[in-house]
Order: structure tokens, then sequence, then C-alpha cells
């Protein structure tokens, strides 16, 4: 039988001087330069040039952080933000010393999902792209990059979960002094890391052993919306609340903004069945222009 794991890990990798890097700036960064590396290899692999798949890249990962950071400002904390608009987007937090360097603390993974499928829209609208075909490559890389991320929360000891009595439960001894310390709870941040993980080998072999590179177009989209807002919203009942206001809740805020994405992945797979339609993006390269 295993025993309650203790996680005293600091948060703090190395530190130079002023400078302090964290393990989950360096999960982060790995985690978007992993899925990065395999989207550059597919969308090469089927015919588009590697300068457009780059620039495509860099502007997903930029809407992404920014749907990140947006995202947890309206729906986790926009009490607070609302009268803070400014450090929604700048690093620094005003306190009564002045302004003070906090980096972007809360990031909310809905509206990341939702800042990717809005630039996917406007990209594909603007290339002549079939939506779903760049939003299927993307579902098979972005998986790697969330469960990286996951482990970034677990070094930090952040988006815990309520207390257990298993024997996998963790004891967060970086929360000494809180509440949360002391206290066997789960994982969820590894429950999360292991669904996202499994879903991303699962697309790995899906695209290039099963299929080969010839998706039917919503097939990848579908089931990654399905498994992982699922997987969220399932994960949520066993995952402490992450504000004030989601005490008391029967679903919190995160399962009700996960139930429209399971609803538009019964929908995308339900497509891909349909149509069975298979986009060539070669025919769209010469409608590609600099974002």
């Amino acid at each position: 039988m295993l025993t309650y794991i203790t996680w005293n890990v600091d948060p703090i990798l190395f530190q130079l001087g002023s400078l302090r890097v964290g393990w989950y700036g360096v999960l982060l960064a790995s985690g978007f330069l992993l899925a990065y590396l395999l989207f550059q290899k597919m969308l090469v692999k089927e015919g588009l040039p590697q300068d457009i798949t780059d620039r495509f890249a860099v502007y997903t990962i930029l809407w992404t952080v920014v749907g990140l950071r947006i995202g947890h400002c309206l729906f986790y904390d926009w009490a607070y933000f609302s009268n803070h608009i400014l450090e929604i987007f700048i690093p620094f937090t005003q306190t009564p010393q002045g302004w003070q360097f906090t980096g972007y603390a809360g990031l909310a993974s809905h509206g990341g999902v939702i800042a990717i499928i809005l630039f996917v829209i406007f990209y594909s609208y603007k290339h002549k792209i079939n939506i779903l075909w760049l939003l299927d490559r993307m579902s098979i890389a972005v998986p790697i990059a969330a469960a990286f991320v996951r482990c970034g929360n677990l070094m930090n000891s952040e988006i815990i979960g309520v207390i257990t009595d298993k024997p996998w439960g963790f004891i967060f001894m970086q929360l000494e002094g809180t509440d949360e310390c002391c206290e066997p709870r789960h994982p969820t941040q590894l429950y999360e890391a292991f669904v996202f993980f499994s879903l991303f080998l699962f697309h790995v072999w899906y695209y290039f052993k099963h299929t080969k590179g010839k998706i039917y177009a919503g097939r990848t989209t579908g089931i990654l919306l399905i498994v992982i807002f699922t997987a969220r919203f399932l994960i949520e009942f066993v995952k402490k609340e992450q504000v004030d206001f989601e005490v008391g809740m029967t679903l919190n805020m995160g399962q009700w903004l996960s139930i429209p994405f399971i609803i538009l992945g019964v929908f995308c797979l339900y497509y891909s069945y349909k149509k069975k339609f298979l986009f060539v993006p070669k025919q769209a390269n010469d409608n590609h222009k600099k974002v």
C-alpha cells in the first residue's frame, strides 16, 4: 500500500540575482515548444511552407496566453479586475507601497481555448482554409502543452484537490500556514495531466499510424473537446474551490464552462462521421498571406 505523499517542492527552479525562474514558467515554455514542433511537422508534412506555419504558431501562442489571462480575470475574479483593468494586461500589482512585479497570477484554460478558436476562425477565413482542418491538427499538439501546464501547477502546489483518505493523496507542505496544508488531498493536477498526456499519445498514433494524416474534418477536434472537458467536469468534483464564490455551488465555474465545449465536441464528432470531409491544404497555399 502507498502512504500519503509529502510534497514539498520549491516552486522556484533557480535564482540569478533578483531573477527567479520557476518550474511553472519552464514547464509552460517547454510544453508550448513541444506542441509547436509537432504542429509544425504536421503542417509542413501536408504541404504548407514552414514560414507560414511559424507565423501561425507564434500568433496562436500569443492569442492563447492572452486568452488564458483574460479568461481568468473575467470568469474567476472580475469583481477585482473590473476595478483594476490595467492589471489584466501587465504583470504588476498596485499595492500601498507602489507597483510590484507579480507576474501573471491567474490563467484560465477555458479562456485559452476560446482565444484559440477565435484566432483560427479569423485565420481560416482570411486564408480560405477549412477551420476544422486547422483545429484538428492543433488538437493533436495542444494536449502535450496542457499536460506540462498541469505539471507546473503541481510544482506550484496550486489547483489542489479536496481532502482524501486515498493512499495516493498529496500533503502540500508548501502551503504550510494555510488551511490547505497538512491534510492529504487529491492531486487533481496529476489527474488532468494524465488525461492530457494519454490523449496526446492517442492522437499522435491516430494521425501518424492509423490515418496517416488523412483525418475527416472535425474528428480529432471533437475527440479532444469531449475527452478534455468531460474529464475536467468530473475532476472538478474532487477539486478544491478556486474562488470564494464557488463555495456551496452544485456545479462550479469550471464545470459550467466545460458544458458548452462538450456539446461543441459532440457536434464536431458527429459532423466528421456524417460528412466525412477531407480538406487538401495544398489547394490553399496560394491564398496564404502574412497575418
